[in-house]
Parts: C-alpha cells; sequence; structure tokens
C-alpha cells in the first residue's frame, strides 16, 4: 500500500508512503479517509498527525492519475472523491498536525493546510508551493476554501497561488503558511505533544472550538463541492498542451529518482 496507518500513544500517525515523491493517488486518499472516520469514532483516539516517508512530505496529486484519466466520466469521479475526503479532513472533530517531513507541494500543501497545526522539518532545502497555476492547472472548490483559510491573507494567497514559486521553510514560516520548524529527529515525537497540547483538557473543548472556528469555511467547502460544475475539469485534463506539461513534470521526477 502507498501509505501507513499507525496507533501511537492513543494517536494515529498517517504516512504517505509512495515513491518517488509520496504522491497522493486514490489509494493514498482512501486510506486517508479510513484513518479520518476512525478518529473521529473511536474516544480513546485523540488525534491525528499526518507525515510522509523519506525527504519528501508530497508532491500532490498523483500526476500518473493525472496523465492517464479514462475519460471524462473517470475525471469527475476522481475530483468528486477527493473533495470529499478533504472535506472530512478539514472538518476532522480531532486535532490534526501536520509533520511536514520536507517537500510539500501542490496537494500535498494543500493537506497540509488543511490541519490545524503545520510544524515542518528545519530544511533549508525543504520547500513549500503550489505550481499549478504554471502547470495550466486550477484549483477545485474544496482546495480553494482550504488555501484561502489557511493562507489567510491575500499576500500569502498572491505569494503563493499566483507566482506558483516554491517557497523555503525558512520563508514559509515568516509567512505563517507553517507554524514551527523543527529538527527531523524531533518531528513526530513534537508533533504527537501537539496533539496531546490541544485535547488532553478536562471536557476536551479544543473541538467544540475548532468545530466552531471552522464552521463558516466548512460551510463554504460544502456548498461549493455540492454546486460545483465540474465540466472545467474535465476540459483541464483532457487539453493536450497540459497533458503534456504534467507529462513533462512526471518526467522530471522519474529522471531525478533515478539519477540518485
Amino acid at each position: 500500500m502507498p501509505y501507513k496507518t499507525e496507533i501511537q500513544e492513543n494517536i494515529a500517525v498517517f504516512t504517505i508512503d509512495h515513491p518517488p515523491t509520496n504522491s497522493i493517488n486514490s489509494e493514498v486518499l482512501k486510506g486517508l479517509e479510513e484513518i479520518i472516520d476512525r478518529v473521529n469514532a473511536e474516544e480513546e483516539l485523540k488525534g491525528l498527525i499526518l507525515t510522509g516517508t523519506g525527504r519528501i512530505f508530497s508532491s500532490g496529486f498523483d500526476l500518473v492519475t493525472f496523465t492517464t484519466f479514462e475519460g471524462p466520466e473517470h475525471i469527475v469521479q476522481w475530483f468528486k472523491y477527493d473533495e470529499e475526503v478533504m472535506y472530512k479532513l478539514f472538518t476532522c472533530s480531532k486535532p490534526v498536525v501536520a509533520a511536514i517531513n520536507g517537500h510539500a507541494s501542490a496537494g500535498g500543501l494543500i493537506v497540509a493546510q488543511a490541519c490545524d497545526y503545520r510544524m515542518m522539518v528545519n530544511d533549508p532545502k525543504a520547500k513549500v508551493g503550489m505550481p499549478e497555476i504554471k502547470l495550466g492547472m486550477s484549483l477545485s472548490p474544496s482546495h480553494c476554501e482550504i488555501m484561502r483559510f489557511g493562507l489567510e491573507t491575500q499576500r500569502n494567497w498572491k505569494e503563493v497561488i499566483y507566482k506558483g514559486e516554491r517557497i523555503t521553510a525558512p520563508v514559509a514560516l515568516e509567512m505563517g503558511i507553517i507554524d514551527e520548524l523543527v529538527d527531523a529527529a524531533d518531528l513526530l515525537e513534537k508533533a504527537k505533544a501537539k496533539v496531546r497540547e490541544y485535547i488532553d483538557t478536562a471536557n476536551r473543548p479544543f473541538m467544540k472550538i475548532k468545530a466552531d472556528y471552522r464552521k463558516f469555511a466548512a460551510r463554504q467547502i460544502r456548498e461549493a463541492i455540492d454546486t460545483c460544475d465540474f465540466t472545467p475539469f474535465v476540459n483541464t485534463f483532457t487539453n493536450p498542451e497540459v497533458i503534456e506539461q504534467l507529462k513533462a513534470s512526471l518526467a522530471r521526477m522519474q529522471s531525478k529518482k533515478s539519477s540518485t
């Protein structure tokens, strides 16, 4: 499987394990949905940590999938399912901490922005970014609202979404895109400590506070999903220029992997 799920000290740890870049395919989405449902349902579970293997958190959604859709129905089906999983992640009732172990790009950064707290490895080579605009792609309803909520300011939106540039971890910290820089050896333990800090209080008030804080954004996401016209996504992923851009990006990733 392209992911691992563990329970450590009553905290769920979901690790994307999909070499070479920990891309997010339908299997990863399914695993993520299952662990979110479990965290919500099982009272003894305190929260959820999301991380990746190696030195990459996630490069985003799987380009192999995006370049091999079997037709319009497949495209719509894929995005509808992705939307529902992202909504579940955003509205998870308990603390969700992103333990960003390296690069977080595109869908990988969207997943991180849906979390309640983002700690990133203190590595000057680690970067975050949203390259969609350079690849001829827009954002889905849930992705747009999650990024709007997570980035918080118009300045950050313009820097991250409109420019499509990658940003180093220290700059991401200054911008508030991430909350903390952590040594790699301490990343998981500090993520667990953050979950406990949020949830281990009498009556677990964090859960209601989180729900209240996010409810307006959650409503916007829900409405956007329910009223979405998926035609633009069909047009995007049947556009020859976009497909060529995605294939070229995929080839670069595979080339880097084969040379290491």
